[in-house]
């Protein structure tokens, strides 16, 4: 997660789908010395209702725990293995076989993130990105699963050069040709969808000045109007997920589908992090899954259906950086909760306007 971008930290929780698409979805991190054993944490998931997870790594306990479970699961392939998966195939057809075959039927591995964030890593993994999806590609197809496993790779929303208003969206000139358009061709050539992480906190707490806090949570506010478009929006999110879209239809890649890979609010933070406490938490999530399993699109794309794994189960006491880097977690490591939130379309009912 990085702090720099208007879009990054947060996410956690899978469920119900409301229509054919659309999910809650959870990001299980591990950065913390304190977490419950893996089989207890899957317990968890299904006592909660959830059913799609996703992983920062391929831990074996992990995903031996969730093996029958039903939980639907995507992993992850480190942005430091970039490098050797790109250069050689066989690397990357044995990284397959050590971490996604040897699982298979019963862990139901849907997905893999190829990196994480690669474009705004320190350590130049940029250029290894593309062969690197490919290479786990061709090993999908070694071993008859192409089908049936996804393939993609995290963007944060620096990604894009112009994000606001929504309707100037577009990706970096210095980065499209080189990696953005093969990413979309081949995330439309296998039939995948392009994972973004968006995190409305940070632009929240960046410009709380001229952003009000309603417009943040989801709750009910005067709303904005877009000059470039004429759309109306009235949270953050939208408004977020929306410059994206615009930016892959300036590229013509209209057809290519969205799927949330991180989102959150922290419930706890420095003095200087405007926002973070656990009503705030509470209402972006909450109000967030209310939308999802209620009306999963934007103003732009009001028939997308979108996935949204939120960020995280638990607060991570490894982690580095502000107060809030370890506060987001929607769990404490005892699985109490932090604040209360609704992962399904029936837990929705009982869910009091945030």
């Amino acid at each position: 997660m990085h702090r720099l971008l208007i879009v990054s930290i947060f996410s956690l929780t899978a469920l119900l789908a409301f229509t054919d698409g659309s999910y809650i979805g959870v990001n299980y991190g591990r950065i913390a010395n304190n977490l419950p054993s893996a089989f207890k944490v899957v317990k968890l998931l299904k006592s909660q209702g959830i059913t799609r997870v996703k992983l920062f790594d391929t831990d074996r306990a992990v995903l031996r725990a969730l093996s029958g479970s039903g939980i639907k699961v995507t992993v992850n392939l480190p942005n430091e293995q970039l490098f050797y998966t790109a250069k050689k195939l066989s690397y990357a057809i044995s990284w397959l076989n050590r971490n996604v075959v040897v699982y298979q039927p019963h862990t139901l591995i849907e997905a893999i993130a190829v990196g994480n964030e690669v474009f705004v890593d320190p350590h130049n993994t940029t250029k290894y990105l593309i062969p690197a999806m490919r290479n786990i590609h061709k090993a999908l197809i070694k071993n008859n699963l192409h089908n049936t496993i996804k393939i993609s790779s995290p963007i944060a929303l620096s990604a894009l050069g112009s994000s606001y208003p929504s309707s100037t969206g577009s990706f970096k000139p210095d980065l499209i040709e080189p990696v953005i358009k093969p990413m979309l061709d081949f995330i439309r050539e296998t039939s995948s969808y392009l994972m973004v992480n968006v995190y409305p906190f940070f632009a929240y707490e960046s410009n709380a000045d001229v952003i009000s806090l309603d417009y943040a949570l989801f709750r009910e506010n005067p709303g904005n109007v877009d000059p470039g478009n004429g759309l109306k929006y009235f949270n953050i999110f939208d408004a977020q997920i929306d410059a994206v879209f615009a930016a892959l239809s300036g590229l013509k890649y209209d057809d290519v589908r969205i799927v949330v890979s991180e989102t959150g609010w922290p419930s706890k933070g420095d003095s200087d992090e405007v926002g973070a406490s656990p009503e705030n938490a509470a209402a972006y999530n909450g109000n967030l899954v209310k939308k999802i399993l209620t009306n999963g699109g934007t103003p732009l794309r009001p028939n997308a259906n979108l996935t949204v794994y939120l960020f995280a189960l638990f607060n991570e006491n490894g982690k580095v950086g502000p107060t809030s880097e370890r506060n987001f977690g929607m769990f404490y490591p005892n699985m109490e909760k932090v604040y209360d939130v609704p992962f399904t379309v029936e837990g929705l009912k009982g869910l009091k306007r945030n």
